[in-house]
């Protein structure tokens, strides 16, 4: 398990009410997600049952909805998308089998948000799982903050892109 996931297990763990994620970039380089984006690049497509594609992320988003934790994810993308933002567009059923809800703002209708400078999980409103990345897209270490006031600015930021961002099912790319 890595050390990302290590931090959003525990943290989920503890979460009561909700977890939002609010990503920023349009492209990532993530380990595994890197390996599967460039077979998606080649023409491979996931198959619908979520034998061939379930993983431990969507069992512990499936846990903890069944167990009342809202979740929620808010992608803002540069228009046209990156193809890996298609890619992610195209994959985006497996988060919401696994219970999430999903929008998706055109960063062109961002411009004036007050935004923080990484991607971020917010747990219950306060407890923050920064995400770094290195300018190639990988992984460069979470880091938990727990600052109210900070808390408080990720909460206010999300929910000023949920309320314009499209719902999944209506997104077109």
């Amino acid at each position: 398990m890595s050390q990302t996931d290590s931090a959003f297990v525990e943290l989920l763990a503890d979460t009561r009410h909700s977890a939002v994620h609010l990503e920023l970039r349009d492209s990532y380089g993530i380990g595994e997600e890197a390996m599967e984006f460039n077979r998606w690049r080649d023409g491979w497509r996931p198959e619908p049952g979520p034998d061939t594609w379930w993983g431990d992320f969507h069992t512990w988003v499936r846990d903890a909805t069944a167990r009342g934790i809202a979740f929620r994810r808010a992608r803002i993308v540069s228009e046209p998308v990156s193809p890996y933002i298609a890619y992610e567009h195209a994959c985006t059923y497996q988060n919401i089998a696994a219970g999430e809800s999903v929008r998706w703002l055109p960063r062109r209708k961002a411009s004036d948000l007050a935004l923080p400078g990484n991607d971020f999980w917010l747990f219950d409103e306060r407890v923050i799982i920064w995400n770094h990345f290195t300018g190639e897209g990988g992984s460069a270490g979470p880091e938990v903050d727990e600052r109210a006031d900070v808390a408080k600015f990720c909460g206010s930021a999300f929910e000023s892109v949920w309320e314009r961002a499209t719902p999944h099912e209506d997104f077109r790319i």
